[in-house]
């Protein structure tokens, strides 16, 4: 507390965010003056929390008591001295600071995303082994709109015209937001972001901004506070920005694409290559773990209804965990590096997950693979949607019974985890059931 407590006062800040993520990866926590912040060191927050849904609505109680105290009590929120951020579009001095998550014994609380993937790492260490994670996120540019009704629009540029067709890697078309880019660039830089390329994606509006790789749970940190810095940039020039994987008809999905590495953790040298740089058998069990565990854990890499929108064939995303060098038909894609830089592209995941909960799901498979020594299927070349074998779960339903009855995850993450998270989501599955769609509307009502 003492470094922080230095931070906060050289840069002079009245207000203080405190912060965890829920398990949809939303923002929750209290706002509260420095003084009480320093005197305090945390805050407390009910633990239920933890079991809310995107909605605000709670699992059913027979979950609710069996994993959470019958009393509703506080868990003990710290915070991390090194996620520690200014707030740079606030109007006073603000920090932000991402807290994690005990129970009154100490123990790290186990619905916690963040201590999830913490707890991940931990088992890497274990075996000498540094993960290095870089992701991608892809995202729209929208009008705003407040009838959720109706469909989304491209905003308007700097030209007073909305873009129209598709605009990839177009430099003029990323530059009609320049404004919006500039306030984004510049808040991301004043908190410390690492983020790398601006790149305009295939749908219309539809950008990228990509990390630079490094240690996952900081990575996953500003992952999370990247999305709300995005949208307040976009707030700010009167347009929207969404994470949402399937956003607009007929338009490509968004994904938070996650290339991998392990690095020997004495050395720093990649375990993925052997001495005379070719792949290292345990690159090819990471590889065999990914296959085998991605659809059991899929759920934390697409974790909406909407989220399945994406896996269609023919595609931008991929509807497959087979791999392939250079090939982005799969879902694993391993890019061309030196051996130092050897890596896997995880392009599952969508840019809806909770990043805390995406990294630790995509590193864990891996992980699995390499201590269980599983083999990949041979690679792919050519078009991998045309290969039948190894299919994903392809509605939410069906990915959460997987999920539910997976013993390696439930022994990994802890059953309370993965029973909370999946009654989580069946809680929002049922809301949705309960929406009347237009397309509903639109071709049943005065047909049937």
């Amino acid at each position: 507390m003492k470094d922080l407590e230095s931070w906060l006062k050289e840069r002079r800040i009245t207000e203080v965010e405190c912060l965890v993520s829920d398990i949809t990866g939303i923002a929750r926590g209290k706002i509260t003056p420095v003084s009480k912040f320093v005197a305090e060191k945390g805050m407390r927050l009910p633990e239920s929390v933890l079991l809310q849904s995107v909605t605000g609505d709670y699992v059913e109680d027979d979950i609710y008591y069996s994993l959470l105290d019958p009393a509703d009590i506080d868990m003990i929120c710290k915070p991390d001295s090194s996620a520690a951020y200014p707030v740079p579009w606030a109007l006073e001095p603000t920090a932000q600071v991402i807290h994690d998550c005990y129970d009154k014994m100490g123990n790290p609380i186990e619905l916690s995303a963040r201590n999830q993937l913490k707890k991940v790492l931990a088992l890497y260490a274990e075996q000498g082994w540094r993960p290095v994670v870089a992701p991608e996120m892809e995202f729209y540019l929208t009008k705003r709109c407040e009838d959720p009704d109706l469909p989304l629009q491209p905003p308007i540029g700097r030209s007073g015209r909305q873009e129209t067709g598709r605009q990839s890697f177009s430099i003029d078309a990323a530059n009609e937001f320049d404004p919006l880019f500039e306030d984004m660039y510049d808040w991301c830089e004043a908190q410390g972001l690492d983020i790398d390329t601006l790149i305009h994606e295939e749908g219309t509006a539809q950008m990228e901004i990509n990390f630079r790789h490094g240690a996952p749970l900081a990575l996953a940190d500003q992952v999370f506070l990247f999305k709300r810095t995005m949208r307040e940039a976009a707030l700010k020039h009167d347009v929207a920005a969404t994470f949402m994987a399937k956003p607009v008809t007929n338009e490509p999905g968004s994904a938070m694409h996650i290339h991998q590495s392990v690095l020997d953790a004495k050395t720093g040298r990649s375990v993925f290559s052997n001495d005379d740089g070719t792949m290292s058998q345990l690159f090819l069990h990471h590889i065999g773990g990914l296959q085998k565990y991605i659809p059991e854990a899929l759920p934390l890499m697409a974790p909406n209804v909407n989220s399945f929108r994406r896996f269609l064939p023919d595609t931008s995303a991929p509807v497959n965990v087979e791999w392939g060098e250079e090939n982005r038909t799969c879902g694993l894609r391993v890019p061309d590096s030196s051996p130092q830089n050897r890596r896997v592209e995880n392009r599952l995941p969508g840019a809806d997950a909770n990043a805390y909960l995406a990294i630790a799901a995509s590193l864990l498979c891996g992980y699995i693979g390499m201590m269980e020594g599983i083999n990949p299927s041979a690679p792919v070349q050519g078009r991998a949607f045309e290969r039948r074998n190894l299919r994903l779960p392809f509605t939410l339903e069906m990915a959460l019974e997987r999920m539910e009855h997976c013993e390696e995850l439930a022994s990994y993450l802890g059953s309370k985890f993965v029973t909370g998270y999946v009654a989580v989501k069946r809680v929002e599955n049922e809301n949705f059931k309960r929406v009347i769609s237009s397309w509903e509307r639109e071709f049943l009502l005065l047909s049937v």
